[in-house]
């Protein structure tokens, strides 16, 4: 195995100013030994610097210890599934509200299908921080949960009449698609696209 100056020499350097390149760097590193590890218990400075190719002391410029790195790598994947639901959301016609909202769901769904891992790591470290009383008031958490809300304000708008108040409604969806991903942790599901959520949507709606 190499050690960290052979490490250094194989990685071309970034330029003056590219340090935001790097930082993303080690999150996609970070990012890709968390899916081998299945969680954070063996993510390490040292083994993430072998992941990117450059020495844990360049890590350190960037997050002074593993537990900001951890932190940087859930709000990096935090990000990512915002991403992920609002390009669902624009896929579609912006007349379709009822499809857009679906579409959401799904990319939420789809996400901790296919990162498992990862989605353990984002929600266990968002439930720790709630009941620790740290309960941001923006955030790449509080985006996901609005964009459920803000979709299914976009129904109500539209004509189509909630059993419930949107924010509930947000709210029971969310938990749904947590508590499915728990229920299905470490299990493939047989058919990802056909599940009860499209069911509780409807449900959702007079």
């Amino acid at each position: 195995m190499p050690d960290d100056e052979t490490i250094t020499e194989q990685r071309v350097r970034n330029r003056w100013g590219e340090g935001d390149r790097l930082r993303f760097e080690i999150l996609e590193g970070a990012g890709r030994l968390l899916s081998e590890l299945g969680g954070e218990d063996g993510l390490t400075i040292r083994g993430v610097a072998r992941e990117v190719g450059i020495a844990p002391a360049s890590i350190y410029q960037h997050f002074a210890d593993r537990a900001a790195l951890i932190e940087g790598l859930v709000d990096y994947e935090f990000g990512l599934l915002v991403k992920a639901m609002a390009a669902a959301d624009e896929s579609l016609e912006p007349g379709d509200v009822m499809g857009r909202l679906r579409a959401q769901v799904h990319a939420h769904r789809d996400f901790a299908d296919a990162k498992p891992g990862h989605y353990r790591l984002l929600f266990g470290k968002a439930t720790r921080r709630a009941i620790s009383g740290e309960r941001p008031v923006s955030g790449p958490l509080v985006e996901v949960f609005t964009s459920l809300i803000t979709a299914f304000e976009r129904c109500a708008d539209a004509g189509h009449v909630l059993r419930l108040p949107s924010r509930r409604a947000a709210s029971l969806v969310f938990v749904s698609v947590y508590g499915r991903a728990a229920l299905l942790d470490g299990v493939q599901p047989a058919h990802p696209s056909e599940d009860f959520l499209d069911d509780l949507v409807s449900l959702v709606f007079a």
